[in-house]
């Protein structure tokens, strides 16, 4: 699909302008995307989805094409975000979330602070945070060493100083690293995701996205442990080969919600919308069920 068809917006969502892009008509789903990435992770699932989905993918605040905040990194106020932009912009009173790696962290919270308008739920390769409260070691798969960049892009300051003008160094490796097999990043999509974290602000918004992965952490803790359960159906994949999480993904659903199905995404590393497209949109087009509501106005 040419890149002409996809429609580029911005809405103003309390101290935040969001970048969000949509292709296609049909119920509404928003795809909320992982760190190093933007929006444009969903490229190749969009068009595979747009015959019968409106598809909404917004840049998360502080990244993209998204304006940068201070603060606001808890993923109870980015869910905020998404839903001020579905709920009170767009106008819809039902949708689906997907997300993936920090996306999904922001999907979990915004089902489970509007559990009444979130139709379906589904994580990719990052299982539910704080679900035991385990802290961060509780998502590093079996077999694999702890991922290292977690801890690091908390460290206050010093990621911002070795990665200023480094950046395609740094989130090349990344790309590299995630995947089961080699050549799924083109150096065109690479060139992209450099100049989105190139932009002032962009790489200490998506360092700041880790650093309150503790806030977010406690936050679910709190929440799970009131015996509190995800009401609508949720689906889980992780990547089945190397730097997948595999079943981790759906296991931790299983524990919080009522509804969880899932898997492992053979051959797939991190990156499952961009390594297993078609299988992907396969999948979720089978996932998502006929619970919808138009807007709430024209």
């Amino acid at each position: 699909m040419n890149a002409s068809a996809f429609q580029h917006h911005y809405a103003t969502v309390k101290e935040v302008r969001l970048h969000y892009v949509t292709l296609g008509q049909g119920k509404p789903v928003v795809l909320l995307h992982g760190w190093p990435q933007t929006w444009y992770e969903w490229r190749l699932i969009m068009p595979l989805l747009a015959d019968t989905y409106r598809l909404i993918a917004p840049d998360l605040r502080g990244l993209g094409d998204s304006s940068r905040t201070a603060g606001g990194y808890d993923k109870k106020t980015v869910a905020a975000d998404v839903w001020q932009l579905m709920h009170e912009q767009l106008k819809y009173d039902s949708f689906a979330v997907v997300g993936h790696d920090v996306g999904s962290v922001v999907a979990f919270r915004l089902a489970a602070d509007h559990a009444d308008a979130v139709s379906h739920l589904v994580l990719l390769d990052v299982p539910v945070v704080g679900e035991q409260k385990e802290g961060l070691g509780g998502v590093t798969p079996p077999g694999q060493l702890p991922r290292w960049h977690h801890l690091f892009h908390q460290v206050l300051d010093l990621p911002e100083a070795l990665t200023f003008g480094r950046e395609r160094i740094y989130l090349e490796w990344f790309f590299n690293w995630g995947v089961d097999q080699a050549g799924v990043f083109t150096d065109a999509d690479i060139s992209e995701y450099v100049r989105a974290y190139s932009q002032a602000g962009a790489m200490r918004a998506g360092f700041n996205m880790y650093r309150a992965l503790p806030q977010d952490i406690a936050d679910n803790h709190a929440l799970l442990s009131t015996g509190f359960k995800l009401p609508m159906p949720t689906l889980g994949l992780g990547g089945g080969g190397s730097r997948g999480r595999g079943e981790m993904v759906v296991e931790s659903l299983r524990r919080v919600a009522l509804q969880a199905e899932g898997g492992s995404v053979p051959d797939c590393g991190h990156f499952i919308p961009e390594e297993k497209p078609q299988e992907l949109a396969e999948r979720l087009r089978a996932f998502l069920g006929e619970r919808s509501n138009p807007p709430l106005s024209a």
